[in-house]
């Protein structure tokens, strides 16, 4: 079932995410949910806050090149990540990409992060998995496991563009509740 993606400034995206006890059916429907959720919406990445749910659990999958037309990307869902109670515990090195958020639809901007990283994690099994990821999949990794610990990405943003991009958004919001008549 696609869920309804939760839009920044929501409070629930600053709050921080709880270790999940139990891997059993609801957890299921849940990480389906997100799989649905985040490909309907043109993801890569999605944590659960962002649907509402204050659960550590995220999901990651990228795209890979489509052979026959290199000028789209596929998502194919072998490669989905599902994250339980993820730990990033080692980075290296910088790397900068430009980041979106579905919770902040159409603003991007390049950000500053660690190469590499190392994440412990369970499937949705309760198995133990060990991950080493670099460059688009390490930064992945960080920008969904700050979802769990109440940040966005946008934190990482000098103070001028913060700044800039707070009041860019708040009239977005403005104009976009002016059409709806809300």
């Amino acid at each position: 079932m696609i869920r309804d993606i939760v839009i920044y400034p929501n409070p629930i995206l600053r709050k921080k995410s709880e270790d999940v006890i139990k891997f059993d059916k609801e957890l299921h429907t849940i990480l389906d949910d997100m799989y649905e959720t985040m490909v309907a919406d043109g993801g890569v990445g999605l944590a659960a806050v962002q649907i509402g749910i204050l659960k550590n659990i995220v999901i990651i999958n990228l795209p890979e090149e489509d052979k026959e037309k290199p000028e789209y990307d596929i998502q194919i869902k072998e490669n989905l990540i599902e994250a339980i109670n993820p730990i990033i515990t080692s980075i290296d090195g910088e790397y900068s990409f430009v980041e979106g958020c579905l919770s902040i639809p159409g603003f991007n901007e390049e950000i500053e992060r660690a190469k590499k990283v190392t994440v412990e994690y369970f499937d949705r099994y309760g198995e133990k998995q060990n991950m080493e990821a670099e460059d688009f999949l390490a930064v992945a990794w960080q920008h969904e496991t700050e979802h769990l610990n109440g940040h966005l990405f946008v934190e990482h943003l000098s103070y001028l563009k913060r700044k800039k991009f707070e009041k860019e958004w708040k009239k977005k919001l403005k104009d976009k509740r002016k059409h709806y008549n809300l």
